[in-house]
């Protein structure tokens, strides 16, 4: 999805790269928040004490999907066909809201259930929508940050997306790990 909304699929389509951009960042944005009302909502619902403990433990468990290779998840992508059948609004605000909300498509890593987890514990649905619009937005860093103009140019960027998949997930386990530590000590 990522090379789809580029400039050269852009330019290809004859459309201002900027403005669906900055619409699929939008929509992004709203769809973390969207997971961020619902799970802030949740999160006021549930008697639990003793927060960070069960803070530990969602994160403890995102550590053992990611390391186990068994994060559950759907088999649904976002649909490539929107490109050339709807308007750019459409496909720009339905490509960012699925991907800002961090659930209605392929999830790759425990940290998105840590999120989710740590989102409805909060005691705090202001904090809840803060860490959903965040999310959102990180989200849909990818996209803002992306460059090439140039055929070769979309090719080295994806390529390079993926050769840092690997660094990324090794770091973010060992980030999930230290937190579940520091939250048990705490």
């Amino acid at each position: 999805m990522l090379t789809s909304i580029s400039r050269l699929g852009e330019r290809a389509r004859g459309h201002d790269h900027t403005w669906t951009v900055a619409i699929y960042s939008v929509a992004s944005v709203v769809g973390g928040l969207t997971t961020g009302l619902l799970l802030g909502a949740l999160g006021r619902l549930l008697p639990l004490g003793h927060r960070p403990l069960w803070a530990a433990a969602v994160c403890a468990t995102a550590v053992l999907l990611d390391v186990s290779g068994q994060v559950p998840t759907i088999r649904r992508q976002v649909d490539e066909d929107w490109l050339s059948r709807y308007r750019r609004w459409v496909y720009a605000t339905g490509f960012g809201w699925q991907l800002g909300t961090g659930v209605s498509t392929v999830i790759t890593s425990g940290a998105v259930y840590a999120w989710l987890g740590l989102v409805a514990l909060q005691r705090s649905l202001g904090a809840a929508l803060l860490v959903g619009a965040l999310f959102g937005l990180v989200r849909a860093g990818p996209l803002l940050l992306l460059r090439a103009d140039t055929p070769a140019a979309l090719r080295a960027a994806a390529a390079s997306i993926a050769d840092r998949s690997r660094p990324a997930a090794t770091a973010t386990v060992v980030l999930l790990a230290f937190g579940s530590a520091v939250l048990v000590l705490t």
